[in-house]
């Protein structure tokens, strides 16, 4: 990978390589986050 990441920020840059890198991390802190709102939601209702 770190072959490809070198060719990538030659080709492209490094501000776009830095952004696919971050949204690649993000994307599963955001799906872990829904989980847990959508686990807190259904807790709220049973309460109710």
């Amino acid at each position: 990978m770190n072959a490809n990441l070198q060719t990538l920020i030659a080709n492209v840059g490094f501000p776009i390589t830095l952004s696919m890198y971050l949204l690649i991390r993000i994307e599963g802190k955001l799906s872990k986050l829904t989980d847990s709102i959508n686990e807190l939601s259904k807790n709220i209702l049973n309460i109710k």
